[in-house]
């Protein structure tokens, strides 16, 4: 679970907001020039960058503003966040003094490969097994 640190309100859960797309796409200036291509390009194609990317958020059971995030897509860490209108912060400066973070627990959904510890239960391999003549 991803903690992000809203501007306005703080740090607070990531069921709290919404994702809103890319960040710092640039509406046409006269979009009724543009041929159907031209125009299916700017409201469906999009960067897929793995690694450091700049998005859109909105808290949207807070505060409800927008806001501007750059997170890396491989390990979900929040580099910066940053008002709506302002430039992209350079990549190789340091984070903001607000940060997120991932869970890096071994049992996270996120970011962990471990299964949960079954052992205290009273589930066997024998209860288990699929039964015979059942199909996987």
């Amino acid at each position: 679970m991803l903690l992000i640190p809203c501007p306005n309100c703080g740090p607070r859960d990531e069921t709290e907001f919404h994702y809103g797309g890319q960040a710092h796409v640039a509406y046409p200036e006269n979009p009724n020039e543009l041929s159907d291509t031209e125009w299916s390009r700017y409201l469906f194609y999009r960067s897929n960058t793995k690694g450091t990317f700049a998005e859109r958020w909105v808290h949207s059971t807070g505060c409800r503003q927008w806001f501007n995030m750059l997170r890396d897509t491989v390990s979900y860490d929040i580099q910066a966040i940053y008002p709506m209108g302002t430039p992209r912060p350079d990549q190789a400066g340091t984070p903001g003094t607000e940060s997120g973070t991932a869970s890096v627990a071994a049992d996270s959904t996120t970011t962990g490969t471990a299964a949960p510890d079954i052992s205290g239960t009273s589930i066997s391999s024998a209860t288990t097994a699929a039964p015979e003549g059942a199909t996987k």
